[in-house]
């Protein structure tokens, strides 16, 4: 297993973070971490981001996995995994990024709406496939739809998932889920971390036992 593998077994959510700067995210990540949630993204769209991977990755708590998100050619690859991300996550289906995450050595979850789409992830390598946008796509009913054809394709489904929503996912067969704004809310700008807390404690508890 991967130390992602591991991070979602024990806590099934990807926390997004995402912002117009990454000075706070080591502190987000920080809270998220205390309240149970092991893997959090860092996105390559905000400004000074690697610098902030390549300074948390430096002291991470032990069962901390740091990815990178966003990532959209394999020179981006490259340098995240360069300042530290672990694993590797993609807007869309990116079939160089995967490679080049491969070549890395690191995990690489592929965004994917279409079942042609999340096919094609898992036949070129993806770790797991990122089913994006998933609450435009059709939600928990989607991914059940999606597990039927699809059974040994891991999805984790991302985008506009509310706390509330989240164990849904997990019931309909998803490996994970990923959640950026909903579960972040403001944090990352400066907004209230007990907030924060308060979001990641509630989604951590609806999530035990929501597997099938």
């Amino acid at each position: 297993m991967t130390l992602l593998t591991t991070a979602l077994a024990e806590t099934p959510v990807v926390a997004i973070l995402r912002s117009t700067s990454a000075a706070r995210f080591p502190e987000v990540a920080e809270t998220l971490f205390a309240e149970g949630i092991r893997a959090v993204e860092f996105t390559l769209t905000t400004p000074g981001v690697l610098d902030a991977l390549r300074e948390f990755s430096q002291n991470l708590h032990e069962g901390l996995t740091l990815g990178a998100g966003t990532v959209v050619t394999p020179r981006q690859a490259e340098q995240a995994v360069a300042a530290g991300a672990r694993y590797l996550i993609t807007p869309a289906f990116a079939a160089d990024v995967v490679a080049e995450a491969l070549r890395l050595g690191v995990p690489v979850l592929p965004g994917a709406v279409t079942p042609t789409e999340i096919l094609s992830a898992w036949q070129e390598g993806a770790t797991m496939v990122k089913v994006f946008p998933a609450s435009f796509a059709g939600g928990p009913a989607y991914v059940r739809a999606l597990r039927a054809p699809l059974p040994d394709v891991p999805l984790v489904p991302t985008g506009g998932i509310s706390v509330e929503e989240a164990p849904a996912y997990l019931a309909a067969g998803a490996q994970a889920v990923g959640m950026g704004s909903p579960l972040v809310g403001d944090a990352c700008e400066g907004g209230d971390l007990d907030a924060l807390r308060e979001r990641a404690a509630r989604l951590v508890a609806s999530l035990a036992g929501a597997r099938p």
